[in-house]
């Protein structure tokens, strides 16, 4: 009892230190499985582990083959929570270079990985192949904490995000057909056999995992299951579809919840999000329970294995050989610049299914007296810990050294899509700054990615949009919505986060009706709430801009603008192409640059008025 609940007690505390100094909590769950694991034989009295999963196979924390079943069930629900994360129309807009390093990155990975395996190493073809399958993925709970604390361009933490998450279900089935194919090339030795076991696989594998997906998004859909047991029904159902579909073939279970999450994810299911959460929740305390398990669970002796110059040439290879070919003859006339290649050479940490499914295969191989599979375990963790610890040290220092550090955030968080905010979207997209729309209505983000605006779906006070690597790069904050309780909860919640450079918000009618000038972070008027600058966006659903002539040109727009209740200042463009937005304060008239516009929202400005040298119609919705 005291060991199980140490381990509780221990994983946790490692998620939190992860989190409080910005690194992947496998780095210290791993840290701390090897401590009161292999490395405690040195130090206590007769030699014994503090913490022993399995002792002479019979008696510990998991007698006989618990450990293994209970890592297999683990995965299982760890991968689902995966499943369930895979949008269809991200995945279909994260363009080719996804595709690629999926595709062809993860055939150059097998190969490559496993050649440097058998030549450095010695191993088996076999069990070199295995190995090299086994470190295929990359997890996004690992990449994560990472990129959280990195600000980069969209496009970069987008690829690496989403290549994290497709990638480990690819690996698993990779490493699930190698382990079949070494365990039935043993049994019987007709290579015609063992494809045999890998087309079940693929077939019980999908079958199980999209049948079962449509009945329980049925029976939810129906409420044939009552809302208080739908977290745990779901869970059980998970697992149930796990074992159901390996009784059928042989580890094809993990493709069957991988296919399951996926299905179940991208199908119009209430109270999905409640789900995912509950999911979510349970992945961090398996992955806290596991990571130290595992490492408890290596031997000494299996340490000293990769203990030598072979395995440190063997992952100068995997990390900095063979993952930037993969990366570079992925990203051919991709868009990419150089550097960008490098930093995602750089940075590919192994997760949560290469470490658990390495203990797994390789104990069983083991057990089954193949030579060579006592290496398997200790070099998957080799690869697993070393990666995380280079990465997790140094992606923040290599990315200011390759020059994609964002020394600025710039990208702008919009609270409220709104048609008001998705016109200011629009227009700031244009012009090349990145913006990202937030509300709970899904039709008006529907409408936001239908202009081809980042939008999420999320409640601000329940959901951690600090999570959202898409908002890495974002460091001004506007809150746009005809909620005031929003509008000010989002400043009090976000503006540490995303307001470093600037935030603001609608200011209330009650701040109208005082026509008060003392609001610091009053945004665009003084003169206009929510509902009359709707009012103004409606009337006029047009984004225009008028060429600035010099300071006293500008103020004079701003006095029209003070009068006149159908004409809106957003921003001025400065001549380099910078956005500044106009606060309700109107203080950017004293900074005036010669050859800016002014971006507003309204009604023409009369030419002779206003003494400009030209205006146009910008942007319109849709």
């Amino acid at each position: 009892m005291l060991e199980l609940a140490g381990i509780i007690i221990l994983g946790i505390t490692a998620q939190w230190v992860g989190w409080k100094l910005k690194l992947p909590a496998i780095l210290p769950l791993i840290l701390i499985g090897l401590l009161f694991g292999p490395l405690s034989t040195l130090f206590t009295e007769d030699g014994s582990k503090l913490l022993e999963p399995i002792w002479n196979g019979t008696k510990g924390l998991f007698p006989g083959n618990g450990l293994y079943y209970f890592v297999s069930l683990a995965i299982s629900i760890i991968l689902f929570e995966g499943g369930l994360t895979l949008k269809r129309d991200e995945i279909l807009n994260v363009g080719p270079v996804i595709l690629k390093l999926i595709t062809l990155a993860v055939v150059i990975t097998f190969f490559g990985a496993g050649f440097a395996a058998h030549y450095f190493v010695g191993l088996s073809w076999e069990l070199s192949f295995l190995f090299s399958a086994l470190i295929i993925v990359t997890g996004p709970t690992v990449i994560s904490p990472i990129l959280r604390n990195i600000p980069l361009k969209k496009d970069l933490a987008t690829i690496l995000k989403w290549e994290g998450i497709l990638i480990d279900p690819i690996g698993a089935l990779v490493a699930v057909l190698v382990f079949e194919f070494i365990s039935v090339e043993n049994q019987s030795g007709f290579t015609q056999t063992a494809l045999l076991e890998f087309g079940k696989i693929l077939l019980f594998g999908s079958t199980f995992g999209f049948t079962f997906a449509h009945g329980l998004g049925f029976a939810i859909k129906k409420k044939i299951i009552p809302h208080y047991l739908l977290n745990v029904f779901t869970l059980a159902a998970v697992l149930g579809v796990f074992v159901l579909s390996d009784a059928f073939a042989h580890e094809s279970g993990l493709l069957a919840v991988v296919v399951m999450g996926l299905v179940l994810g991208n199908t119009n299911v209430p109270n999905l999000k409640e789900l995912l959460y509950f999911k979510e929740s349970l992945s961090v305390l398996l992955i806290s329970i596991l990571f130290i398990l595992l490492g408890a669970n290596i031997n000494y002796e299996d340490l000293l294995l990769v203990a030598n110059w072979q395995s440190v040439i063997l992952f100068a290879v995997v990390v900095f050989v063979v993952r930037p070919i993969g990366v570079f003859i992925s990203s051919i006339n991709s868009g990419l610049k150089f550097n960008e290649k490098l930093f995602i050479s750089w940075v590919g940490p192994r997760g949560i299914v290469a470490a658990g499914i390495a203990s797994l295969f390789g104990s069983r191989l083991r057990d089954a007296g193949e030579p060579g599979a006592e290496y398997i375990t200790p070099l998957v963790f080799m690869i697993v810990l070393g990666t995380v610890l280079l990465n997790a040290t140094t992606a923040r220092m290599f990315a200011k050294l390759v020059g994609v550090f964002q020394k600025r955030s710039t990208g702008i968080l919009i609270v409220g899509a709104s048609k008001v905010s998705r016109l200011i979207a629009h227009y700031l997209q244009q012009h090349g700054r990145y913006v990202v729309l937030v509300d709970t209505n899904s039709e008006h983000i529907k409408t936001a990615k239908d202009l081809g605006i980042d939008a999420i779906e999320a409640n601000i006070f329940n959901d951690r949009l600090e999570e959202n690597i898409e908002l890495n790069n974002v460091g001004f904050l506007i809150a746009l919505t005809a909620n005031d309780i929003v509008n000010k909860k989002a400043i009090l919640l976000f503006q540490k986060e995303f307001g470093e450079n600037g935030t603001y918000r609608m200011i209330t009618n009650s701040e109208l009706s005082n026509n008060t000038n003392s609001i610091s972070d009053g945004l665009f008027s003084n003169t206009h709430d929510f509902l009359s600058l709707s009012e103004v966006a409606n009337r006029y659903p047009g984004i225009s801009e008028v060429a600035l002539v010099d300071e006293d040109h500008l103020k004079s727009i701003i006095d029209i603008t003070d009068k006149d209740k159908f004409i809106v200042p957003l921003f001025v463009r400065l001549p380099n192409g910078e956005i500044q937005i106009i606060s309700s304060k109107k203080d950017i008239i004293n900074n005036f640059v010669e050859g800016s516009a002014l971006a507003y929202l309204g009604r023409p400005i009369d030419v002779e008025e206003s003494q400009t040298k030209g205006q146009a119609p910008i942007l319109t919705e849709g």
